[in-house]
């Protein structure tokens, strides 16, 4: 499933879906890159995501200045494994704030 909305700002889709959940299908794009972005592989300034890159993201995998989910690297990080200025997580890998089991 793809979509991306026909408004855009700075050249950037408002609304971007990037979703293949049947694998038989043909191949298409699994990534969604627009200010709200939401697929396998997503990348906005709100992501959400398998992999989700942006200031705000949430995903198995996420990068950002706010970051959630199983893996989160960022300035503040929640998640399972979580790196950041301020994290929270059972391993915390790196903080100046940190709330976790191990913290490295």
């Amino acid at each position: 499933m793809n979509f991306s909305a026909t408004k855009r700002w700075r050249g950037v889709p408002i609304v971007s879906l990037a979703i293949r959940l049947d694998r038989s299908a043909p191949p298409s794009p699994q990534r969604a890159v627009g200010v709200v972005a939401v697929g396998n592989v997503a990348v906005g300034v709100v992501a959400v995501g398998l992999v989700a890159i942006g200031p705000v993201s949430f995903g198995l995998v996420s990068i950002g200045i706010v970051a959630a989910g199983l893996v989160a690297f960022g300035l503040v990080a929640a998640g399972l494994v979580a790196a950041g200025v301020t994290a929270v997580g059972i391993v915390v890998l790196a903080g100046l704030h940190v709330a976790g089991v191990l913290v490295l």
